[in-house]
């Protein structure tokens, strides 16, 4: 065998690690995608939501989500900082785990 006949084994062996590589990495951020697109049903609604619902959410107690109940309805979960229920420090605790929805 000859150096260039070895040196092109090689390569095709370095080629196909980094594709089998890739393909492996992207693999495994495919159930990312599907978590996230899942957790949609398991967000606090802050516009049905009971006070006792709000109470359970990070940062928020009786005085916060009495507030929440008393702003409804939300467009958007933005408008609790927007409407000035929420500092943007609390509502950062809160965003992923709400959503606003509509009737």
């Amino acid at each position: 065998m000859t150096r260039k006949f070895i040196s092109r084994i090689l390569i095709a062996i370095f080629a196909l690690s980094l594709i089998s590589g890739l393909a492996m990495a992207q693999t495994a951020k495919a159930p990312a995608k599907t978590t996230t697109a899942a957790s949609d049903a398991d967000l606090l609604d802050i516009n049905t939501a009971t006070k006792d619902q709000l109470d359970a959410l990070p940062g928020i107690g009786a005085a916060y989500s009495q507030k929440i109940i008393d702003g409804r309805p939300y467009a958007k979960k933005t408008d609790l900082v927007r409407k000035k229920v929420l500092p943007q420090a609390t509502y950062n605790k809160i965003k992923d785990k709400i959503i606003a929805k509509q009737k």
